[in-house]
């Protein structure tokens, strides 16, 4: 073995040891509280007899404004987060959703016993403030006690070395312990509330309709996707999880809504990645009498409105690259952007036998079953789409990939569709919507052809949709945008896990 390999393994049994070590101490600390609360119980003072706590002020009030709070009386709650020990008297911090204080706990103000008790709390426990605000010598505004009750008991010790934990796999998995100890997450999490709430806004000031639609179908329509697939007892019937909110949505612009949207969770039976979660947050909006056009306009109208909203400018920096969302969205078909990153001109391209020889020469790998438009999707996909920085309009897709959009009149082998992409990902997909009811279902079938090859994300025929189509749909414009996609845009998060509480993961044994 190189004197490298013994190196290297030595690394390893250390790193096993220390973590043996560590939980080790976890365990054991973790026993000395169990005992601890033993104690408070058999003294009847456990702190879960305890219902509630009269919280009358939020931190950040009184770091914000000390000058109108000095001297005054407050009760704060929250968690102990650090302890300095002084003999007869204690600093602690205590922490909670709007920020975190210093609290100064003296003997002679919380008297002897209430001081020997909190003297025995740990670092985690959840404690409830009643005390004067002021500012140390020091400067630090602070809280200085006269009252403080244990409200509930942390039987298990946070994790010393969190900062900088380089398995955030952990992370993931117990988001409430990142939470706990380290705050930028939560901005993470307040800004998707944010942007859910002015997605919200926009709609509903350009006249649109919030709905709700079924999770649970018997078909799984929509979009090119793998559902999930469950067993409803009570019908006896087999049932899918949506896999998008295309088609009641599009019932509803049948059945006389102008202008709709729906904000929800879809879940998709496919692969996970920093792009990718099983389940996720999906917009959908459909609107009678306009078309694809009119749909970029309002999409890129909600973009540059959300990003200013939420962050007070346009440009953003994502990974260390600076996007402009304040500039007009650039625009270009799919075959002039293969024809610009792959150097291919597809327009020259007529047969199935061109497309698959091109495809050959430049290592783009295809299956039997593509057809030209499908191609020319996958020279899309491997040389154009990566380039796509600033927001940029994808138009004009091959019909083979858009079974629910109509045919561009001049070109029908294409459709009038976009999709939107920046930093290389897509971000929103839309058309003008297909309502011919005999075109939709000659799709269908062909879908089912593809299905029947060997496609598992083909779409399934839905007869209640085909047959709304046939009492009338007007002309339509949809969009679909994922919102964890925007959330981590808006973020700088990598993952998609970043912006989401509990992303999916396999449970560990």
């Amino acid at each position: 073995m190189t004197e490298d390999g013994i190196n290297s393994n030595q690394e390893i049994n250390s790193d096993a040891e220390q973590e043996q070590q560590e939980q080790e101490h976890l365990n054991e600390q973790g026993q000395i509280r169990r005992e601890k609360l033993q104690e408070l119980i058999d003294n009847d003072a456990s702190p879960y007899d305890i219902t509630k706590f009269d919280v009358d002020i939020k931190i950040n009030d009184i770091l914000d404004n000390f000058d109108e709070h000095e001297g005054k009386d407050v009760k704060i709650a929250g968690r102990m987060m650090n302890r300095r020990d002084m003999g007869k008297a204690n600093f602690i911090n205590i922490k909670n959703f709007y920020g975190n204080i210093q609290i100064y706990v003296k003997i002679d103000d919380v008297g002897e016993t209430d001081f020997a008790e909190f003297k025995k709390w740990d670092i985690g426990d959840i404690v409830g403030i009643s005390g004067k605000v002021f500012r140390t010598k020091r400067g630090e505004i602070s809280i200085h006690a006269y009252e403080i009750v244990l409200l509930s008991k942390s039987l298990r010790a946070l994790p010393e070395k969190w900062h900088g934990l380089k398995d955030v796999d952990i992370r993931y998995r117990k988001r409430y312990l990142d939470l706990i100890v380290n705050p930028e997450v939560k901005d993470v999490f307040l800004k998707r509330s944010k942007i859910i709430t002015l997605m919200r806004n926009f709609l509903d000031n350009e006249g649109f309709i919030e709905v709700e639609t079924p999770i649970l179908g018997a078909v799984a329509g929509g979009a090119a996707a793998r559902p999930f697939e469950t067993h409803h007892n009570a019908l006896d019937m087999d049932m899918t999880l949506r896999i998008s909110l295309e088609l009641y949505l599009k019932k509803l612009i049948v059945g006389g809504f102008d202008k709709v949207y729906e904000i929800g969770r879809v879940f998709r039976n496919e692969g996970l990645s920093v792009k990718h979660n099983p389940e996720y947050t999906l917009l959908e909006l459909y609107q009678a009498y306009t078309d694809y056009f009119g749909i970029m306009d309002l999409t890129e109208r909600m973009f540059k409105y959300i990003t200013f909203e939420l962050l007070g400018k346009y440009e953003i920096e994502y990974n260390g690259v600076i996007i402009d969302m304040g500039k007009p969205f650039e625009r270009m078909s799919m075959l002039d952007a293969v024809k610009k990153y792959a150097g291919v001109d597809f327009d020259l391209i007529k047969t199935l036998d061109e497309a698959r020889a091109a495809a050959d020469m430049h290592h783009v790998k295809y299956e039997k079953r593509h057809k030209k438009g499908d191609i020319l999707n996958l020279f899309f996909e491997e040389f154009a789409e990566d380039k796509l920085i600033q927001p940029t309009f994808i138009t004009g897709h091959p019909i083979e990939i858009s079974p629910f959009a109509k045919k561009l009149p001049e070109n029908p082998e294409y459709t009038e569709r976009f999709e939107i992409f920046i930093y290389g990902r897509e971000f929103g997909n839309a058309f003008s919507e297909l309502n011919d009811p005999i075109d939709q279902r000659e799709r269908f079938d062909e879908q089912l052809k593809n299905k029947q090859a060997g496609d598992d994300e083909a779409f399934e025929n839905d007869e209640d949709f085909l047959t709304a189509l046939e009492y009338g749909m007007p002309p339509t414009g949809g969009l679909g945008v994922g919102v964890d996609r925007l959330v981590m845009l808006l973020t700088d998060s990598y993952s998609i896990r970043d912006t989401l509480f509990f992303p999916t993961m396999k449970p560990k044994d």
